[in-house]
């Protein structure tokens, strides 16, 4: 009976990092496709968005059971509680790669990133699929040492973001409204990307060691936008 029932903690696991290796795909997809204006690619993207979603109810479903049925405590309680909050944020880090898509889709076939700004927006693509990438590595090897790399890197992120927002606010900022409004809202989900991914991170922390997660720096633990 308690093997089984590893077996099924383990289960949960694997599920969660298949969808962060579906979210890694959809944001490299997605940014590849903004960059170089593949709109076949982009649509991809947001078809395969569903397959996110619908891994992410099976593993909230199988959570609930165990919850349900085994009623288990300590380490395996918090692997549960853990579950289910990790895959909501992984849920919307597909969403977000979604919406990178769709911006282009929305623009196509005028192109949506400014020659200017091509390099910034390249960072930041680089910067929150880096930062998918090793919350994925934490999930397979809780590396709590790593955890705590993906959240210092994630001020790296941050200051991409502005520098983006401080060229889009100066005075001969060249770019139409549209132009600006989009490169806001990209700037802002790859921003959230990162964010999602040190919360994963850091719910592995909590999973490993069971302490509390910082309140001094909430605005990382998201379950929003």
């Amino acid at each position: 009976m308690r093997a089984a029932f590893q077996n099924e903690l383990q289960v949960l696991r694997e599920g969660l990092m298949e969808m962060n290796s579906l979210v890694a795909t959809a944001l490299e997809d997605a940014s590849k496709a903004l960059l170089t204006g593949d709109l076949a690619l982009a649509e991809q993207v947001i078809v395969r968005d569903q397959e996110i979603d619908d891994l992410q109810a099976e593993l909230d479903e199988k959570s609930v059971d165990i919850l349900a049925t085994q009623s288990p405590v300590a380490t395996d309680l918090r692997t549960v509680v853990a579950t289910l909050r990790m895959s909501a944020s992984l849920e919307r880090m597909g969403d977000l790669a979604a919406h990178i898509a769709l911006v282009l889709r929305r623009r196509h076939p005028n192109e949506v990133i400014p020659a200017d700004l091509k390099s910034a927006i390249e960072t930041l693509a680089d910067l929150s699929l880096n930062a998918v990438k090793d919350a994925g590595k934490v999930l397979d090897t809780y590396d709590v040492a790593l955890a705590a790399v993906v959240e210092e890197r994630d001020n790296n992120l941050d200051r991409a973001m502005d520098e983006v927002y401080a060229a889009l606010s100066a005075d001969d900022a060249p770019y139409s409204v549209k132009e600006s409004v989009d490169l806001a809202l990209l700037a802002r989900f790859y921003e959230r990307l990162g964010d999602h991914a040190v919360s994963v991170a850091r719910r592995v922390v909590f999973l490993v060691t069971g302490d509390a997660l910082d309140s001094h720096t909430p605005h990382t633990d998201v379950t929003e936008f």
